[in-house]
């Protein structure tokens, strides 16, 4: 049996580590965040350690990036914007083991070119983890979209909670909705927005909004209950984060007998992307964007 190359050891062992880690804390991570937790678990070489003098990037971090790409194509993992996600597809294959794993998502990555009728380039082997001109292309566009987004998401983390509570109110603006207030610095009853669904406020129902600008916490499940806990008839809740929820407070919210809505950092800015055009000036420049075209891939 031919020998497995240095690069195929590597990709094996730290896509193992971190789809088994992915697994465990709740299917879904940043790629920074993961990309530390590989480096704890996995012994990693000298060799391994080593940074790339045409990139600058570390060979380990590289190789692993590059044959993410084949777990993708296999319907193993997802990643959207600086996150990392198992599929249920994944979870099972991880049974396989490090080897037989890798494996089967190189093969699928195989099967994928082929199909895109790619099957005259050169096939990514074992050896070529870090040579694969469609691969190279993919990852180009991945940290691009991982830049733009960090940049985004560190632009919001320097705001103030002020700041963040009336970029909340100029998104529901621009969704269609009025808003009826917007709570003044001090204490705020649990309510920091107020919106209608017509200008009078006659209709309901009535939106009662509490945003939370904490991009680096985790909002739990009892702030969840205290929003739900002020409730009234004809009143719905949203609840804005710029951080995220756990586990219990999606679960909290899932199960309220009363509606409510959570909205997490990522989402936030997913939305604020997609109703942008639809804002005033002075709204946009509260987070103002810039739409760049360039070659990407439908895949």
């Amino acid at each position: 049996m031919k020998a497995k190359s240095k690069s195929y050891q590597t990709a094996s062992k730290t896509m193992f580590a971190a789809m088994t880690i992915l697994s465990k804390n709740g299917g879904s991570m940043s790629v920074r965040e993961l990309m530390f937790e590989v480096e704890k678990t996995v012994v990693l070489s000298d060799w391994e350690k080593e940074v790339l003098e045409n990139t600058g990037n570390i060979r380990w971090q590289s190789i692993m990036h590059f044959s993410s790409v084949d777990y993708v194509k296999a319907g193993y993992l997802l990643k959207k914007k600086g996150h990392w996600t198992i599929t249920p597809e994944g979870e099972e294959v991880i049974k396989l083991g490090a080897e037989k794993m890798q494996d089967k998502a190189q093969q699928q990555y195989r099967e994928w070119r082929t199909s895109k009728e790619r099957a005259s380039e050169p096939q990514a082997t074992a050896s070529e983890e870090t040579e694969d001109p469609v691969k190279e292309a993919i990852i180009e566009l991945e940290n691009l979209e991982e830049q733009a987004y960090n940049g985004i998401r560190d632009y919001i983390r320097g705001k103030n909670p002020y700041e963040f509570q009336d970029m909340v109110a100029a998104l529901l603006k621009a969704m269609g909705y009025y808003i009826q207030s917007v709570a003044p610095k001090g204490k705020d009853g649990g309510v920091d927005v107020v919106a209608y669904v017509d200008p009078l406020g006659a209709q309901t129902p009535r939106i009662k909004v509490q945003v939370k600008h904490r991009p680096d916490a985790v909002i739990g499940a009892s702030d969840i209950r205290a929003l739900l806990g002020i409730l009234r008839s004809g009143d719905i809740a949203l609840f804005v984060t710029s951080g995220t929820y756990s586990p219990d407070a999606k679960n909290t919210a899932a199960n309220s007998r009363e509606f409510i809505r959570l909205i997490d950092g990522d989402e936030f800015i997913e939305m604020w992307q997609n109703y942008y055009d639809k804002m005033s000036d002075d709204d946009k420049n509260m987070l103002p964007l810039k739409r760049i075209s360039f070659l990407g891939n439908n895949e």
